[in-house]
């Protein structure tokens, strides 16, 4: 399910790549020189591959996602004040 994208092509289409990974794939290979070298992945593919390491990371992700969905989150204004 995975592609690789060369450093080059990824340079030149970074916005485009970036939409892909964040909407149709878990994460995308980079090679350089023909060798792998990094991944861009999909931030919620991550934080499962940092749950899988962390049950204490695990459970604050459940409970940011309980809040959010419950309507319990802060504005802008009430975190940093007024600008």
């Amino acid at each position: 399910m995975s592609d690789v994208i060369s450093t080059t092509i990824l340079r030149n289409n970074l916005a485009d790549t970036l939409k892909e990974v964040s909407k149709k794939k878990d994460y995308i290979l980079v090679a350089k020189k023909g060798k792998l070298v990094s991944a861009l992945v999909n931030l919620d593919f991550f934080e499962d591959l940092l749950a899988l390491t962390s049950k204490k990371y695990l459970n604050s992700i459940k409970k940011s996602r309980q809040e959010y969905k419950n309507n319990q989150v802060f504005s802008h204004e009430q975190v940093f004040g007024e600008i």
